[in-house]
Formats: C-alpha cells, structure tokens, sequence
C-alpha cells in the first residue's frame, strides 16, 4: 500500500468537505486516510497562552470532530483504512510534520482553530511551500464531469506537477487540459510594468513557436506513460493568473508547480500557485519540485 492520504480536520463545514476529497483520494490510490487534528496556539493568537488537552477534555473533542470525520470519509470510501492523529502543536508544524510520511495532504480553504485564516493563505501558502508531499486545497465547486487542468509552465520545477496531474486523471478516468498561458514577456520570465499582451516584439511567429513547443514538449513524454489520458492542450496569450483562473471553471482539479519560470530566486511558492489557492473555481493541487 502507499503513503497515506492526510487531511487537516478541525470541525469546520470547510475541513468535512476535506475529508470527504481525502477519502475519495486514498479510494483511489488504495491508500490509507490519516485523520489529522492539532491542538496548541494557533498563527492568529500570538501571545496567547497555549491550549491544553485537559483545559477542555482531549476525550469530547475525539469523539466529536474527529469522529464526525471518520463518518464521512467511510461514507465516501467504505473500503479504506482510516486512522486518527491528535497532536500536540501549531497546525502549520504539525501538518509539516505529517506530510514527511504522505502522499497527498489535503485541507479546506476555510476552518477553524488551529486552522483559522486559512482563506488568507496563511496555513495553505505554508504548507504548499514547505510540504513534503503534494498539497490539495479544497475550494470553489468542482464539475464532477469535468478534467483535471495542468497549467504548464516549462519550468524544471514543474515536472513533478505535470507527473502528478497526469497520474490523477488516469486515477479519476478524466481527460487532461493542458494550460500553457504566455504573452510578451514569456522570454524575460518576468512580469514587469507595462502591457503584456500589446507590447510589440520583433518575431511574434517565432514567440509562439516556441511557446507552443514548450506545451508540446512538456506533455509528450508523459502521454506515453498515461496512453489511456486524453490530453487537449491549450496555449492562451493571456496574463497568466487570471487566465488559469478562468481555465479553473468546468474542472474538478487544477494542478500547479510551487514555482514557475518567472519565480524569483529562492522563493518557495509562486504568485501564480498563490492566485490559484485563493482564487480557482475548483480545488487546487500544488506539487513542489524534487528535492
């Protein structure tokens, strides 16, 4: 069996909604479900005492949030094997912690507790940056029927999202839609002042040549790999964030690398994958590069 799926529960409406995408995962990569729970000071309570188990009774809050959890994950995937984890500590370090020995972390975009603020990128900013394992954020109202959105960047980086975006639509039985979104200043890899889309550029045919090679390139090796994965791709002269945002409605999945080619140097996670945990239609994957 593989590394487990995790997921951050902290009885949130936003953290069932969590389990239930987590159970559905572990279902379909016969793993298991680790139902995680982290008690302690939280980022939005600087100087506040921290919280104890016996402050409030370690026994109800087992029984009641986790327990409601562990009800809805066999709800959707009977068949898994589902443990829980309560630990001690700040959600953003436990969580950390957890993803060393997972193949999938996923939480709300919203929660409670420990996980509060979430919707502002503090817990999922971190996580995806620092994570050990892929990060899944659920959000937004993904279509059942829809595919699984890659957004290609060309990046070394990258690879390790295009490698999992591929696996997960074999895994859902989905086609892939491969997004490679490049303007003007896809050459410098910097989005500086001025506009992208009507600067004038010297050999316009020759830009989209090779930006369409990148897409192209990118994506053939994995085709092999996946034969079974009905691959459309789609190269959209756009400013980047809004135009994978919009790519995001209709989909039941975006994936995205914690870098891309304009990153700066020694940044962990990239405005792009940014935009997409706040903004995307549908639940969001990023996936760090190899390390």
């Amino acid at each position: 069996m593989s590394d487990p799926v995790i997921v951050g529960v902290d009885g949130s409406a936003s953290s069932i909604d969590a389990v239930e995408a987590a159970a559905r995962e572990a279902h379909l990569r016969g793993a298991g479900l680790r139902i995680v729970h982290a008690f302690g000071r939280g980022p939005g309570h600087l100087g506040a005492p921290s919280w104890h188990p016996a402050d409030r009774g370690l026994e109800p809050m087992v029984r009641g949030a986790l327990a409601r959890a562990e009800e809805r994950a066999h709800a959707i995937a009977p068949d898994i094997e589902i443990t829980r984890s309560v630990v001690a500590g700040e959600a953003l370090e436990v969580l950390e912690i957890e993803s060393r020995s997972a193949s999938l972390a996923v939480v709300g975009s919203r929660g409670l507790s420990g996980f509060s603020g979430l919707l502002l990128g503090s817990t999922a900013v971190h996580l995806a940056a620092h994570g050990r394992c892929p990060l899944m954020v659920v959000r937004g109202r993904p279509d059942p029927a829809g595919p699984v959105v890659l957004a290609v960047d060309g990046s070394e980086a990258g690879a390790a999202a295009v490698e999992f975006a591929f696996a997960e639509a074999a895994l859902r039985k989905v086609p892939l839609l491969a997004v490679h979104v490049w303007n003007t200043w896809s050459e410098r890899a910097y989005e500086g002042p001025g506009d992208p889309l009507n600067a004038v550029v010297a050999d316009a045919d020759r830009l989209i040549q090779a930006e369409q090679h990148l897409l192209d390139e990118t994506v053939a090796s994995w085709r092999k790999a996946h034969p079974q994965v009905v691959v459309e791709r789609r190269l959209v002269r756009s400013r980047i964030r809004p135009a994978l945002i919009d790519a995001s409605r209709g989909a039941q999945l975006v994936v995205a690398g914690a870098r891309g080619r304009g990153g700066f140097t020694g940044l962990l996670l990239g405005s792009v994958s940014q935009a997409l945990l706040h903004h995307a239609h549908c639940p969001v994957t990023v996936v760090r590069g190899k390390e």
